[in-house]
């Protein structure tokens, strides 16, 4: 896997992830093409596409389209899966997500998106082990702010 990009319908990129170094020349190009690539296609066209040396595997839920950039020897079904199950990840967290709690807490799905996938290979596959990561994440974070909060002396 090499980038995974979240766009709304509009084009507006609304998370990136790359898993290979590539530079900020190559990523805006690569990011512009994508974006105009998919919103080009018809509804009801297949969610795979051939670019360069890449595959790319896209779906859209409600207003965002989930884009992932793999090898041409990856498995195309795979890497849908990964998408399906990384808003699966972002359903449970928000409950029912939406491109508004991707735009105000964008570090959290970043954050799942670590807990799932570790350079652009599946980390983890249990949805309950990654809720768990995420939920004693969260704990951590209160007791800090609690803690924090508190007179010093």
């Amino acid at each position: 896997m090499r980038f995974l990009l979240l766009f709304s319908r509009q084009g507006k990129l609304r998370l990136q992830k790359w898993f290979t170094p590539i530079s900020e020349r190559e990523k805006k190009k690569i990011i512009r093409d994508m974006t105009t690539m998919v919103l080009a296609r018809q509804p009801r066209s297949c969610n795979f596409l051939h670019w360069k040396d890449l595959k790319i595997i896209y779906k859209r839920y409600a207003s965002l389209y989930f884009c992932l950039g793999i090898e041409n020897q990856e498995n195309e079904l795979l890497a849908l899966e990964v998408i399906h199950r990384y808003v699966e990840l972002l359903d449970k967290y928000f409950g029912n997500v939406c491109e508004l709690d991707i735009i105000f807490n964008f570090e959290k799905a970043y954050f799942i998106l670590d807990e799932f996938l570790i350079g652009g290979e599946i980390q983890e596959t249990s949805k309950q082990m990654v809720n768990r990561a995420i939920e004693a994440s969260d704990m951590l974070q209160e007791t800090m702010e609690e803690y924090m909060s508190k007179p010093a002396f």
